[in-house]
């Protein structure tokens, strides 16, 4: 009960600072009111459960019910401040938050195509047949302009430090929207460096600078890493790196797909690829997650470029070099920091 006094009293002085960013706050009997008693269950997780709900003006919503407070509780404080003062297409919106005692809630808007991960992951089918090639690319550059929102066009600046297919939302058009800001970090426009005090991400997304400050300084470019990493998930249908079933062999898909582009095989052994113009898409896609995902964060583009390679013409792009850091997956002892957003 001390642990939870002394972090609520954190929070309220946290949004007695910042009023004027934050969403409605609800009570916890408005909560139950919108969620009908918490009647329809949406997903579960660590973090917390996610109900349906419905706002008095008949707007639906998904409800993130938080679990008993861990650490200091920075992830609640992290979305009420992060989504609380931004406001675009591409970026899930807070429509309110709850704070009463033990009991913490956030309100997002509902989200009916739930994650992108439940279409790129789907082994019956490849994300390409579910989606289409011109519709994957499209939600590619909708993640891009909604990152470079977060780097560009707030007045505090935004590092999600978390982007991977489960953290991006779809709405009714496939519209994709970031979501899940419980490990970002504002800093202000002149920062050029960003310090952060533990190790923050999902393994297997995760920048190598992130891991060890000889690679480089954390900055935006770190994002473009995960960012880079999950566009490469996107193409190829399937998680970076494949275990055979036998576990004692595995696949890295960025190096199997740097070696097709690399020695300019038409045929990138990708499904569902059935014209010229569906190729280029998938090349022009392949290659821009090859740059993002370089070891040096130097030789990363910044999130504005990835957007100018990814409207351009595939012809214009360079090869960049080859990853030579296999996915730190198994080498990193972080636990997965899933997180319940994929049905809101």
């Amino acid at each position: 009960m001390r642990k939870n006094a002394k972090y609520n009293v954190k929070v309220e002085m946290f949004l007695k600072n910042h009023e004027f960013l934050a969403p409605k706050r609800y009570s916890y009997a408005q909560v139950g009111k919108i969620t009908r008693s918490f009647k329809v269950k949406l997903g579960k997780g660590g973090f917390g459960t996610v109900y349906k709900g419905v706002l008095r003006n008949q707007n639906q919503v998904a409800v993130k019910v938080l679990n008993e407070v861990k650490g200091n509780g920075e992830d609640f404080i992290n979305e009420v401040a992060s989504v609380g003062r931004t406001s675009h297409v591409n970026i899930v919106s807070l429509m309110g938050f709850c704070l009463e005692g033990r009991q913490r809630a956030l309100i997002y808007e509902f989200m009916p195509n739930g994650s992108l991960e439940r279409f790129i992951y789907n082994q019956s089918s490849s994300s390409s047949s579910q989606l289409g090639w011109e519709k994957l690319h499209q939600i590619a550059i909708g993640i891009a302009r909604g990152l470079e929102y977060l780097y560009r066009g707030c007045s505090t600046r935004i590092l999600h430090f978390d982007i991977k297919p489960h953290n991006i939302l779809l709405d009714n058009d496939f519209c994709p929207k970031i979501s899940d800001f419980g490990m970002a970090k504002l800093f202000r426009e002149k920062e050029s460096k960003i310090s952060v005090s533990h190790m923050r991400g999902t393994p297997g997304y995760i920048a190598s600078e992130i891991f060890s400050r000889n690679f480089g300084e954390i900055s935006h470019k770190s994002d473009v890493y995960s960012y880079g990493m999950m566009i490469l998930e996107m193409v190829g249908g399937r998680k970076n790196i494949e275990v055979r079933v036998d576990n004692t062999s595995e696949i890295y898909f960025p190096h199997w797909i740097y070696k097709k582009v690399e020695l300019h095989d038409e045929q990138l052994g990708l499904s569902e690829i059935v014209s010229e113009e569906e190729n280029r898409t998938a090349r022009k896609m392949i290659i821009v997650g090859l740059w993002c995902i370089q070891t040096n964060p130097l030789t990363r583009p910044s999130i504005t470029k990835v957007l100018e390679m990814l409207e351009g013409d595939v012809a214009s792009l360079e090869i960049p070099p080859k990853p030579y850091i296999s996915s730190p997956s198994r080498c990193v002892g972080s636990p997965s920091t899933d997180s319940l957003h994929d049905t809101l």
